[in-house]
């Protein structure tokens, strides 16, 4: 195998990592809720219902921003169902994962769950602009936000949370360019009404950050026109552009589906250089930055097979999206992190959907354990380590032939600089069946040793963590990393997700 090369040089960067990089989602679809973050009753459950053990690893995950509550689900939201006395709350139909709503969990439940999980957790709300409207926004917004003294903001003190939830960023609804979506708008019909509420929602705060709707996926039939023409009707009232994408093999297309980042790379791209248009069309000096707030590996042909099954009339909080990851798919994952760090420079917002049990890196069992799924640790090692400037990689690889995506490189990387001026190299090696040698060039970095050199591999790709089994897979400490005469040497076992410290 060809020796895999790249050269660092702190005066070559990306730009900074946002914190809020390293998001993740929860939504009321599934077992991601009741059972999930939320279980009164369980042994481990706090005076608020909250799973402490899934606090625990919530906190050693790493997330940031966390948004809510949907996703597909807000799109038939009343905000005023989750809110005073939870007995009081109505049970609802939620047509988009045809289950039973009972509110038992809402929004003061959500704001106390982000502060149970600690100052790092900031949340981003995700509005209704598929059934309701300006109207309904604004009253979300007076009743999270407002100190006092209006009916919603008394009202909330009424309800037991006498501070503001201080709810700064915004999503303007969610995924309206599909079909699937309670509410569906054209274009033209979205960028209206998203401007509206936009404008509406600064008289009240002119500081408030909102994200406008991008399209679903890249290869929806209206991709890069949607995004132009909402923006064209938005582009000054927002900061921030959504992208969502997931990934899985398809028709058993393995070497394609391990080069998925590079659909994730060119989908940012491509989003940006449509934004830049726009904003060069209107003549505007304000830069549009990407909220990539859904990302992930989801099997989401197993969905396609029990979407419209009768095992879906109306349950509450369901078994959906329950996909166990292997070690493949976390080689995958950690791919679509390098993606989403070699971007730092516009993807200031990221949201892995989602965060527990449901295509989620944190499992649980009712009135059983939690643990962690392989894609846990690609994310807490790089919310952990990938904090600060990212650092410009140009690989020079062996490369292989994918079927979607053509000539692919076999090692897919970035770096990240700390304050401290210490330096993660986040790797992976796409090849399933060799080892990558690996040699780094460090010029003016002032770094002298190997700190660590960790990777997520296994000899059966297809090894997993379950109940049964929870510690089955972890990174594993690999030897023969040196750094000598401005030179980092590694060899990357196939198929691995490698993370690499220099101090």
């Amino acid at each position: 195998m060809h020796t895999a090369r790249f050269t660092l040089d702190p005066a070559f960067t990306v730009g900074p990592v946002n914190p809020r990089l390293f998001g993740s989602f929860v939504e009321h679809l599934g077992r991601c809720v009741y059972t999930g973050v939320f279980e009164p009753g369980h042994p481990t459950a706090d005076e608020d219902g909250i799973r402490t053990d899934v606090l625990d690893l919530v906190r050693e995950l790493g997330v940031t921003a966390i948004r809510y509550p949907g996703g597909n689900f807000v799109s038939g939201y009343k905000w005023e169902d989750s809110v005073g006395p939870a007995e009081d709350r109505p049970r609802r139909l939620d047509l988009a994962w045809r289950s039973t709503e009972t509110n038992r969990f809402g929004l003061s439940e959500y704001i106390a769950f982000l502060r149970k999980v600690g100052p790092q957790a900031e949340p981003m709300m995700a509005i209704n602009l598929g059934t309701r409207g300006v109207a309904e926004a604004l009253e979300l917004q007076e009743y999270a936000n407002h100190p006092a003294g209006t009916a919603l903001s008394d009202l909330r003190v009424a309800h037991g949370d006498k501070d503001p939830f201080g709810i700064k960023l915004w999503c303007l609804g969610n995924e309206m360019d599909g079909p699937w979506q309670t509410g569906h708008k054209t274009a033209e019909e979205y960028g209206r009404i998203a401007a509206e509420t936009a404008r509406a929602m600064r008289q009240i705060d002119p500081g408030v950050e909102l994200v406008a709707c991008g399209s679903s996926s890249q290869s929806m039939p209206t991709f890069a026109a949607w995004e132009a023409t909402v923006l064209e009707e938005t582009y000054d009232l927002v900061d921030h552009i959504s992208l969502h994408a997931y990934y899985q093999p398809e028709n058993g297309d393995i070497d394609s589906f391990l080069a998925s980042a590079v659909d994730m790379e060119s989908f940012i791209e491509n989003v940006v250089a449509t934004a830049d248009h726009i904003g060069a069309k209107l003549k505007s000096k304000k830069r549009i930055n990407l909220s990539f707030d859904e990302w992930n590996v989801w099997y989401m042909s197993k969905w396609h097979e029990i979407e419209n099954s009768s095992a879906r009339d109306w349950a509450e909080a369901p078994r959906l999206l329950e996909d166990n990851y292997s070690v493949m798919d976390a080689v995958v994952f950690g791919s679509l992190l390098i993606a989403l760090l070699r971007h730092a420079d516009r993807v200031t917002v990221a949201c892995l959907a989602q965060l527990v049990n449901v295509i989620a890196p944190i499992m649980t069992e009712p009135g059983g354990p939690a643990w962690r799924q392989t894609t846990f640790f690609p994310f807490a090692q790089a919310s952990r380590y990938g904090r600060g400037q990212v650092l410009d990689v140009r690989v020079d690889s062996p490369t292989y032939e994918t079927k979607k995506y053509g000539e692919a490189d076999l090692l897919h990387a970035t770096a990240v600089r700390a304050e401290d001026g210490t330096v993660t190299v986040f790797a992976v090696n796409r090849s399933r069946t060799e080892s990558l040698p690996l040699e780094v060039a460090l010029n003016r970095l002032d770094l002298t040793s190997v700190v660590e050199h960790s990777a997520l591999a296994d000899a059966d790709p297809d090894a997993r963590n379950t109940l049964d089994d929870p510690e089955r897979v972890a990174p594993h400490a690999v030897e023969g990393t040196a750094l000598a005469d401005g030179t980092l040497t590694a060899v990357l076992e196939p198929l691995s997700w490698n993370v690499i410290r220099l101090a």
